[in-house]
């Protein structure tokens, strides 16, 4: 099933922070947004992943209109997505609940009170979709470790098998890798990989170009709040069609419409 933006905008505060962005995630693709900082990535994803609703525009899930929809529907849309923040929020607790805990809260109640007493009774098994997202991310020895133990990258990592366990149609993922080593970096980007090998769609922002290239089907430069240019990658990074694209791919300072004395200051 395709996730599908129309002509999707946000205001902050009488600010435009997405301006009529319109783009799809395809089932089994990575779709990378890149741009400067505060262009409206996270926004965008939060947007996207039904978090708040837009200002105009529509968000499809499907055929179903995510903020037109009843709340019941709704719902069963955002429990087909999951998302993974530039910093992992863990709670004091073992691996293996940390990761657990998204298939459980997104159980019926009567399922949860089910598990609850055979959590007491010491009757509960690990989820297969839980032991499969720790070895997607080579946690799987890890399990019964205080993920307050953890490096930084081990806990990134615990956050995208968190995500990943409850078998999302869609993941988001927002700066995944940002301030990680390379190979934490390399395990992320696998298991978006294998993700996608599942049908999984996987839209990332991302500030590292060199990771775009590698892991992207499409990539889409978001500037200002307007998305200027989606294409794949060799067309992206080596003849796109859009100037301010190919300033930014090259390292160049882009600036916002308004800010020509800022560009000028900057030159001198």
């Amino acid at each position: 099933m395709t996730l599908t933006a129309t002509g999707v905008s946000r205001v902050f505060d009488d600010t435009p922070i997405l301006k009529d962005v319109s783009l799809t995630v395809e089932p089994g693709e990575v779709l990378t947004i890149v741009g400067p900082s505060g262009t409206g990535k996270t926004t965008l994803l939060r947007t996207l992943a039904c978090f708040e609703p837009p200002d105009a525009g529509t968000i499809h899930w499907h055929d179903t209109d995510c903020w037109g929809a009843s709340k019941a529907d709704r719902l069963a849309v955002r429990r087909r997505m999951s998302m993974v923040f530039q910093e992992p929020s863990l709670f004091n607790a073992s691996v293996r609940r940390n990761v657990t805990y998204g298939v459980r809260v997104r159980r019926q109640w009567r399922e949860r009170a089910r598990h609850f007493v055979r959590d007491l009774t010491g009757g509960s098994s690990t989820p297969e979709s839980v032991r499969r997202a720790l070895e997607t991310v080579g946690l799987e020895d890890a399990a019964d470790r205080n993920a307050r133990s953890l490096s930084g990258g081990e806990a990134q990592r615990v956050a995208f098998a968190r995500a990943v366990a409850v078998d999302p149609a869609v993941m988001f993922l927002d700066e995944p890798t940002s301030n990680l080593d390379p190979r934490n970096t390399a395990v992320i980007e696998a298991a978006i990989d294998r993700a996608c090998d599942r049908g999984v769609g996987v839209l990332v922002a991302t500030h590292d170009l060199h990771q775009a290239e590698r892991v992207s089907d499409r990539v889409g430069f978001l500037f200002d709040g307007e998305l200027v240019e989606l294409t794949d990658p060799a067309t992206f990074f080596d003849d796109p069609d859009d100037p301010r694209t190919a300033r930014f791919v090259h390292g160049e300072l882009v600036y916002a419409e308004g800010d020509d004395d800022l560009a000028r200051a900057a030159r001198r």
